[in-house]
């Protein structure tokens, strides 16, 4: 299951063992998606898609173009957690996970023209015991 913890906050649980993460580059304006696998060694990396590249932002070296996206393979090991900018100066990121799509603050309880959340950290929960 994965986990999503803002500053000092409880952690709020989303019920997915997958997860697909996608944002705008803030700079770039290029659209970016990341596909993850939850496992209890972290999060993986399982593909990823770009539209367009920009500095920064080149696609994954197996990448191959698919109706305008660049979608990749990253070959990298399970990350122990994924930190997420969270600033109202650059476009929310969306979540999509078990047939709902929303952005990282709503899956938070966070409104909209609320503060600020800071860094938004991915991980996987826990086992419970």
């Amino acid at each position: 299951m994965l986990c999503l913890i803002a500053g000092d906050r409880t952690p709020v649980p989303v019920p997915a063992d997958h997860f697909t993460l996608s944002w705008t580059h803030s700079i770039e304006k290029v659209e970016w998606r990341e596909e993850y696998r939850v496992t209890a060694a972290g999060l993986i990396l399982e593909r990823s898609w770009v539209k367009g590249s920009g500095v920064g932002m080149e696609p994954a070296p197996d990448a191959k173009l698919i109706n305008g996206w660049w979608v990749g393979h990253p070959r990298l090991p399970p990350l122990p957690d994924l930190t997420l900018a969270a600033s109202h100066h650059v476009g929310d990121y969306m979540l999509c996970a078990r047939d709902r799509c929303s952005p990282v603050r709503d899956w938070l309880g966070q409104p909209a023209a609320g503060p600020e959340l800071g860094p938004v950290r991915l991980v996987a929960c826990p086992p419970r015991d």
